[in-house]
């Protein structure tokens, strides 16, 4: 149990630094549009559908499924950020409703994808 914890402290630990690198170096668009929380959880949810997929084929441990799963790609997607986000955008700009709606949509369809894309991926074999 002790060495679970361990694991996932350390991923979360690599996934936030991670995500602060993102956020640093991801500019927000022109109308305030949160492009770096979004990048973030669409790039988690990719490599959180390819360990995942190695992990169902036995490609990866049960310790490496841990680690990156939940501990990386939990320091790494953000969902607080992405309400956050979601909230700014609402309370900004005359546009700033449309905006926010455009925004979780896009997250939403898009981290979808890249979780299945990751589990198609990881289940070929070829990553």
């Amino acid at each position: 149990m002790i060495n679970l914890v361990i694991l996932v402290f350390v991923g979360g630990a690599i996934g936030a630094m991670a995500r602060e690198f993102l956020m640093l170096s991801v500019p927000n668009l022109a109308d305030g549009f949160p492009m770096p929380i979004l990048v973030a959880n669409v790039v988690a949810s990719f490599l959180l559908g390819l360990v995942t997929g190695l992990h169902n084929r036995r490609a990866v441990s049960d310790d490496v499924n841990t680690m990156v799963g939940t501990g990386i790609m939990g320091g790494l997607s953000t969902f607080s950020s992405f309400a956050y986000g979601a909230w700014v955008l609402m309370n900004g700009a005359p546009a700033g409703a449309a905006v926010a709606i455009l925004y979780v949509l896009i997250s939403l369809v898009l981290g979808y994808c890249a979780v299945f894309a990751g589990l198609k991926l990881g289940a070929r074999g070829t990553a």
